[in-house]
């Protein structure tokens, strides 16, 4: 059974209880039109009697008559066509729901994969960083161990080169021929410090090769070179101070020795006398 017809029937029903509720109020109307009669007659012999026991009269209620709206014929109600529009309004109200959720959740998934993309490009550039810093660390510490090995050389020769010509001006007798070997050994020596000074030159001074190169490439020359410089400049300070000190601890030495010497000699005197 479809809608129309259960609305259709209820209608019915509601008129057929009207119907049988108004000939019960045309029969209420003349019992009640009869005993208004009644006491009007009544009113004139008992008047006292009435005025004094009057008392509130009941007015009986009565149902308007109430009409059933009809459906017409011709212009039926179609509720399962209303249904169904009311359905399509709800999916479509749906569906935009659906689309609006997707478009955002879309661009926030959009949003996220750029985060994740900037996060990765820092972290790389962190770890390239931090590998440059790594891989010139290395050849600062190798530079140092380079420079260090070549000073205790370069000492422990001196060492030897002084033990030797000790040893060679103990065992010598002859003055001349020591002055002539002497002046020859430090003409030698002056021509190794020489060449020493050369050759170290020679392994500090580095060939740019700048033709071929990037921007990128020559801001990160510039700065290797500048930090070659001020390490070079750290250790020329290290030298002067080192020299300084040198210098002024023989000094003391030396005054220490002159000093010796001079009460050596008056103990001498003295013992002589």
């Amino acid at each position: 059974m479809s809608d129309n017809e259960e609305v259709v029937e209820e209608y019915e029903e509601e008129g057929e209880e009207e119907a049988a509720e108004e000939p019960a109020q045309e029969e209420e109307q003349p019992a009640a039109e009869e005993e208004a009669t009644e006491e009007q007659d009544g009113d004139g012999e008992t008047e006292e009697g009435e005025e004094e026991e009057a008392k509130p009269k009941f007015k009986p209620f009565i149902m308007p008559n109430l009409i059933p709206p009809k459906i017409p014929d011709g212009e039926k109600v179609d509720f399962d066509d209303i249904h169904r529009k009311r359905m399509e309004k709800d999916l479509m109200e749906l569906q935009t729901l659906i689309e609006v959720h997707f478009e955002s959740r879309k661009k926030e998934e959009e949003e996220l994969i750029n985060l994740k993309d900037r996060i990765e490009k820092r972290r790389s550039e962190r770890a390239e960083q931090h590998r440059i810093r790594s891989e010139r660390e290395k050849e600062r510490q190798k530079r140092l161990e380079e420079e260090k090995a070549r000073k205790e050389e370069e000492e422990a020769k001196k060492r030897a080169e002084d033990d030797a010509k000790k040893k060679k001006t103990l065992t010598s007798l002859h003055f001349g021929g020591y002055m002539q070997k002497l002046t020859e050994k430090r003409s030698g020596k002056r021509q190794t410090e020489r060449e020493k000074k050369k050759k170290i030159l020679s392994e500090r001074r580095k060939s740019l090769d700048i033709e071929n190169m990037s921007q990128d490439r020559l801001k990160e020359k510039a700065k290797e070179l500048w930090e070659w410089m001020y390490q070079l400049e750290a250790e020329k300070f290290e030298l002067q101070y080192q020299f300084a000190s040198q210098k002024y601890e023989i000094n003391v030495l030396r005054n220490r020795v002159s000093d010796h010497q001079k009460t050596s000699k008056r103990t001498k005197r003295g013992l002589r006398k």
